[in-house]
């Protein structure tokens, strides 16, 4: 039989134990999940994606879905391979209290293997997505960008790139509405039991 000095650290030590399980058993619960993926494309990855990347990260963190859900962008052309985005695009963003963290990257095959969600931004870049070898295998998760929106559903988002900065505050306004409809998507599909 224990000593009572003996008898409480093992007492103590059991305690322990047991509370480290359960937070390690937390915690391997959320990394063995796997994470819902999104992609978002653009041509030249320097405008319109990042700053659908940059919202969709913004909204998911407030929204308490970060640790669910993952997001990158890319363009499908090599125009801007390393570079940021836009300063245009960086301001507008910033002034709708978005930031951008993103380095441009072109579309590789590899990406509709490992995507969940592939949101293109308009109709030429879907055709550019579409010539890929494994594109048509990977279809039924390739779709408009807003495929989502409550106005005006599967139209493009128009590139602002040879515009004014109405024209990139418009690109945001659509991205932020639509966007907070494909969450609501998620929230009431996928993450439904992980949400409720």
């Amino acid at each position: 039989m224990l000593s009572g000095h003996l008898y409480d650290k093992a007492l103590l030590c059991n305690r322990l134990f047991h509370l480290f399980s359960t937070i390690l058993r937390k915690n391997l619960f959320v990394l063995e999940m796997k994470k819902i993926k999104v992609l978002f494309v653009c041509l030249g990855n320097i405008c319109r994606s990042p700053l659908a990347e940059a919202i969709f990260k913004e909204k998911i963190k407030k929204a308490g879905l970060a640790q669910f859900i993952e997001a990158d962008s890319c363009g499908t052309s090599n125009y801007h391979l390393g570079d940021p985005p836009d300063p245009r695009t960086i301001a507008n963003a910033l002034q709708n209290g978005v930031t951008i963290d993103h380095c441009g990257r072109q579309l590789q095959t590899e990406d509709l293997e490992n995507f969940d969600y592939i949101f293109v931004m308009d109709n030429q870049n879907l055709e550019n997505v579409m010539r890929l070898p494994n594109a048509h295998s990977h279809r039924n998760k390739i779709a408009l960008m807003r495929s989502f929106d409550p106005v005006m559903r599967n139209e493009n988002v128009p590139d602002p790139y040879f515009g004014d900065e109405k024209g990139f505050q418009y690109v945001f306004d659509v991205l932020d509405r639509t966007l907070d409809h494909f969450i609501t998507h998620l929230k009431t599909t996928e993450l439904r039991a992980k949400v409720s």
